[in-house]
């Protein structure tokens, strides 16, 4: 069984924002596994599906991101899921908008919603890191504000590819592993 957790914040003010990335995907993962309902269970929303031949839970965490391990570890101990098996969907800013890229392990390079994770699982699970960019030099505001400010624009219309490959992206993981996501999706593409 994995356990695959899409960050973000609940209430309808955070929906539309970078941050909450990671809950846009587990929406289009539930739509995938055939819309199973989400209901309230440790602190989070959940639902139980299968995905690549595997049972899996979905988790949206609703303790706001810098809480977002009070709802993940219980869910984990739960379900017996080790934390190799846990796949986390999150924003990046350290990667272009758009760019999706899988890692094991790590720090949490300034996300809190990861530093929470870290302090109460440990750092060794799966993430699925969804590019928001840095701020452009006219945005007001620090790195927290532009996770917290909605997509716009050319951003937005481009946004539901960019879901989609993530999902994909924690498809793979389930059904290949993590490394072999890594070689499908850590690979830059060729110019030409």
């Amino acid at each position: 069984m994995h356990l695959l957790v899409g960050l973000g914040n609940p209430g309808r003010e955070y929906e539309a924002t970078r941050h909450n990335v990671g809950f846009v995907v587990l929406d289009e993962l539930a739509r995938r596994a055939g819309g199973p309902p989400f209901t309230k269970k440790f602190s989070a929303e959940q639902a139980r599906a299968r995905r690549a031949d595997r049972d899996v839970v979905l988790l949206k965490p609703q303790t706001y991101m810098n809480l977002s391990g009070q709802a993940v570890q219980p869910a984990a101990a739960f379900y017996k899921v080790g934390v190799a098996d846990v796949v986390v969907v999150h924003d990046e800013l350290d990667l272009p908008f758009g760019e999706v890229r899988v890692k094991v392990g790590g720090g949490h390079a300034g996300h809190n919603g990861l530093r929470d994770l870290i302090a109460r699982l440990g750092a060794d699970f799966v993430r699925v890191r969804v590019g928001i960019g840095r701020a452009p030099a006219e945005f007001r505001g620090d790195g927290a504000a532009w996770g917290l400010a909605p997509f716009g624009g050319l951003v937005a219309r481009e946004l539901p590819a960019v879901v989609t490959r993530a999902a994909d992206a924690v498809v793979a993981v389930v059904s290949g592993g993590a490394t072999a996501a890594m070689n499908k999706y850590n690979t830059k593409k060729k110019p030409g």
